[in-house]
């Protein structure tokens, strides 16, 4: 039986870090199966599920915290299976506000109430092309339960982006 491996990564941006977590999984016969990478602030940070033959995995977690001494910052967490399913439907958020403290916390405190699970979030600070002004972006995929209708996601939703003085958007994802 095969194992999931979660694994969160951060440290110094510099070029081979991608290669460097590959090579380590391809020694175990690991797939990489999903990722989420970037490069913030100068900071690689990164997360990746990987599936490994159960009787490997906890020499492969073991192999991927020999690459803290490269000054990685490394954390496994294992679980038995891909953590996907439930019964929700996709949806696709997009917010656009003038940028302030607390609208991650607004948005998220908003959702969790519903019992609406934010699966992927994005978020930046950029100016905005006339006023220079700080904009706040969040673009998100939820998981909204079966029993949450669409009327009342989009009254919280739009009560939401009044109180916040946002511009919202939300559709049906396409995506699983």
């Amino acid at each position: 039986m095969n194992a999931s491996l979660v694994i969160t990564v951060i440290g110094p941006d510099r070029p081979g870090l991608v290669s460097q977590l590959s090579d380590v999984a391809q020694q175990f016969g690991a797939n990489w199966e999903e990722s989420r990478l970037a490069s913030l602030a100068g900071q690689f940070a990164g997360m990746v599920h990987f599936d490994v033959p159960g009787e490997k995995a906890d020499a492969l977690a073991a192999a991927f915290r020999t690459l803290e001494a490269s000054g990685l910052q490394i954390l496994v967490a294992r679980s038995g299976g891909t953590g996907k399913g439930g019964a929700a439907r996709r949806v696709r958020l997009e917010l656009v506000g003038h940028d302030r403290p607390g609208i991650v916390r607004d948005l998220s405190t908003a959702l969790a109430k519903l019992g609406v699970s934010i699966d992927e979030l994005q978020t930046q600070v950029a100016s905005a092309a006339m006023s220079g002004d700080d904009l706040f972006k969040v673009k998100a995929l939820l998981a909204v339960p079966a029993d949450v209708g669409n009327p009342a996601l989009r009254q919280a939703l739009e009560a939401l982006a009044n109180e916040m003085m946002v511009d919202l958007e939300a559709a049906e994802s396409l995506a699983g």
